[in-house]
């Protein structure tokens, strides 16, 4: 379907495109392969290459009619690992349960290895949010108007329901872990985890996902450092997902909660991770999400192989800290 948003731009988001792209050096932490992190940036790059193709430019349409581009959900596996010098075949396309009056794209990038491999799948969520920042910019034209929303929000894989907390409470991330096989922080929101002037964006919660893993096995004894000195392990991460739920914004206190769900046949664990601010005297959830970890043994600089976890990971993983 090929929309008319001014006399000289088409909007057409249904075909097909491709793209090639480099992981950044940054997300190169452990050896040469590339973090979840940063296959998620490859992802988002690949959908606003595709939206620019499609004639939607982040920056015009904003500039232009106060539409903020913004992705709202992403759900990515990942099949096969990218290392540093990997470049990325990338196609993206409306996703087959895609509806009238939503942007939801399904990306796959390939990697070149004896053959081309399909290393990740994504499916994708954009919004256009409307800014009443800046005034002056022209009003949407009708072919963006099905695809802008007043406030960011997303419809969550799973039921999601904020925890009754005492919000008098001293340390609310007690609160907000009581009772839970969890881990909390309150983290004060910069303005560079945000864009479009105040709202934070998928690629912050992103960089909190991968925090949380972080904080939560640091709390618990068994920090990565402390695995790849003693034992030459590394997580690795298959899938993972973000939904945002509603808006949180610049210098807001954002409280994160990292919850183990469940472990499986003592490979891989789930968690999830939650977010909220308090906000008018209320408890409002901005996000949630799930990652899956395992953990891998550094075989040499090129490769690794999953390991199983022991009784130390698993007394871990059940909330026993070592």
């Amino acid at each position: 379907m090929t929309l008319t948003v001014s006399e000289s731009v088409t909007l057409d988001l249904a075909t097909p495109t491709t793209f090639e792209i480099r992981p950044r050096y940054e997300g190169s932490n452990i050896c040469t392969w590339i973090g979840f992190k940063h296959v998620n940036y490859l992802v988002e790059e690949a959908v606003l290459n595709h939206l620019r193709r499609s004639g939607l430019l982040p920056g015009t349409v904003y500039e232009t009619y106060g539409l903020c581009t913004d992705i709202v959900d992403i759900d990515t596996r990942i099949l096969h690992a990218f290392h540093i010098d990997d470049v990325a075949v990338a196609e993206v396309k409306p996703h087959r349960k895609a509806k009238d009056g939503e942007i939801l794209l399904a990306v796959t990038l390939h990697v070149q290895r004896e053959t081309l491999l399909k290393a990740v799948t994504s499916t994708v969520r954009v919004q256009l949010r409307l800014d009443p920042r800046g005034g002056g910019e022209k009003p949407a034209p009708a072919a963006l108007a099905p695809y802008a929303v007043d406030t960011l929000h997303a419809t969550p894989a799973w039921k999601v329901e904020a925890p009754r907390v005492d919000l008098g409470a001293d340390d609310l991330t007690k609160e907000l872990t009581a009772g839970r096989n969890a881990f909390a922080w309150k983290f004060r929101i910069p303005y560079w985890y945000c864009h479009f002037t105040e709202r934070i964006q998928m690629s912050g919660y992103l960089r909190l996902m991968e925090e949380a893993k972080d904080q939560l096995v640091a709390s618990r004894g068994v920090s990565i450092k402390t695995l790849l000195d003693e034992q030459n392990w590394i997580p690795v991460v298959p899938h993972s997902r973000i939904t945002i739920l509603d808006e949180a914004r610049m210098e807001e206190d954002l409280y994160v909660v990292i919850t183990v769900e469940n472990v499986f046949k003592g490979f891989t664990y789930d968690s999830r991770m939650d977010t909220y601010v308090v906000r008018d005297g209320e408890l409002l959830h901005t996000a949630t999400g799930q990652i899956t970890h395992g953990y891998a043994v550094i075989e040499n600089r090129a490769d690794w192989s999953l390991v199983p976890f022991d009784d130390r990971m698993n007394a871990a993983l059940e909330g026993k800290q070592a």
